[in-house]
């Protein structure tokens, strides 16, 4: 299968080359030339009854020219080696806990998966070069330590990310390096953006990318959306939390592959830009604004033109399957002292609104209904305890980086500072 940039579609890559490659040559992300379609008893059977199983059938299609089904089988089980829960919060009212793994969000699922198939891949070394709003970073960091040929480099708005968050970037040393820009997220992703059109660094490093632009992280996030529909035996309202878009997309992909699903709803916190989209039909971008919910602080989403792919660039099509809900930070306090009121959950202030949202879905069309939890209440630990009165236990694989100390560069929001660093530690 060959994929395509969004862009210009003459421009054309195999699922190796724009995975390494990461954005087109014209800033376009890569898309597949056609959306396989999966038999209806792959989704809710499998003889192995694992989710990276159903990832392995699920991915194939793209990668058949590359890897062979077990070698492909093989990949996803090393990545997908933690528990993905679905937990009942009442009837017909699901959360899809992702947050199980190494760094306790769900970003985990797309960067060991990317990690692996870079291993597989490619044969020179690289430059893995990120942005983050929060979890993106610790995911990668973790996905990619120690991973021969593989340099990375993350990018996150000064002040802007928890304190979890911050350390789980700044104290993995090894191959891993942090950049604190002094900016937002957008700050952050633009620079990488264009780090990725400058021929001058093209010449000393090879760059690719390790956010949901990439394939490799977008595709396999697909999986858990399949294992959901799975567990429960029939198709779900999917409600997520929404920021870059590569999450929703990823479940509207399964959607378009096959998967039964009734609806998807992006949950914005402040940064209503999606939700204000599919109201209007007019997609306005803004300056972000810190909230409580920070990784979902984006003003203009990477992935959103591949949500409208997915949907044919057809927006009535698109309205009619993506809702859009919103919570400031008032209603986010709100939705985490809700969930725990009255299920005894603690959420971060991603999930609380994701809950939230699922309530209004369930009361409006009922169940079943699905909202996807994006991180551990412990990596929000303050908020939550604010909201709550109830102090989130640190899970085992977040103590560690508490202990360490943090090491980052402080640069300006600005692609002549990034490339000046990138030139300076490739002559190291």
């Amino acid at each position: 299968m060959k994929f395509h940039s969004l862009l210009t579609p003459s421009i054309e890559r195999s699922f190796s080359a724009a995975v390494i490659e990461g954005l087109a040559p014209d800033r376009g992300l890569y898309y597949p030339n056609e959306i396989p379609r999966l038999p209806e008893e792959m989704w809710l059977e499998d003889p192995e009854g694992e989710c990276w199983s159903l990832a392995s059938n699920l991915i194939e299609p793209f990668v058949a020219e590359h890897l062979e089904k077990s070698e492909l089988q093989g990949l996803m089980k090393s990545a997908l080696n933690f528990p993905i829960e679905l937990v009942e919060l009442e009837d017909g009212l699901y959360v899809l806990e992702l947050f199980h793994g190494p760094t306790a969000a769900f970003k985990d699922v797309g960067a060991r998966s990317m990690a692996r198939f870079l291993g597989a891949f490619s044969d020179r070394r690289l430059t893995v070069l990120v942005a983050t709003s929060g979890d993106t970073g610790s995911a990668v960091a973790q996905g990619f330590l120690n991973v021969p040929g593989i340099d990375v480099v993350i990018l996150y708005p000064s002040g802007r990310i928890s304190h979890i968050q911050e350390q789980q970037l700044t104290t993995a040393g090894a191959n891993v390096t942090a950049l604190e820009v002094q900016g937002n997220f957008d700050d952050c992703q633009r620079m990488v953006k264009e780090a990725f059109l400058d021929a001058q660094l093209k010449e000393k490093r090879a760059l690719t990318s390790a956010n949901s632009i990439n394939l490799a992280r977008w595709i396999p996030q697909a999986s858990y959306y399949a294992w959901a529909t799975y567990l429960l035996g029939e198709g779900a309202h999917f409600v997520v939390p929404s920021g870059n878009l590569g999450n929703l997309a990823a479940g509207v992909l399964a959607h378009q592959m096959g998967m039964p699903a009734t609806g998807f709803t992006a949950a914005s916190n402040a940064n209503d830009v999606v939700p204000e989209y599919l109201r209007s039909g007019t997609f306005t971008a803004r300056p972000t604004v810190a909230t409580l919910s920070n990784a979902m602080d984006v003003g203009d989403p990477s992935n959103r033109p591949r949500l409208e792919a997915l949907y044919g660039n057809d927006f009535e099509t698109l309205q009619q399957s993506v809702e859009g809900y919103t919570a400031d930070d008032a209603a986010t306090n709100q939705a985490m002292h809700d969930a725990w009121e009255r299920y005894e959950y603690l959420a971060c202030p991603h999930t609380a609104i994701g809950i939230a949202a699922a309530q209004e879905v369930l009361a409006r069309k009922g169940g079943p209904v699905v909202a996807i939890a994006t991180a551990h209440p412990a990596k929000f630990g303050a908020a939550v305890q604010a909201a709550t009165g109830i102090d989130p236990e640190v899970p085992e694989s977040l103590m560690e980086c508490l202990q360490r100390e943090k090491v980052s560069t402080v640069i300006e929001p600005t692609l002549e500072a990034l490339r000046a660093y990138l030139l300076e530690t490739a002559a190291d």
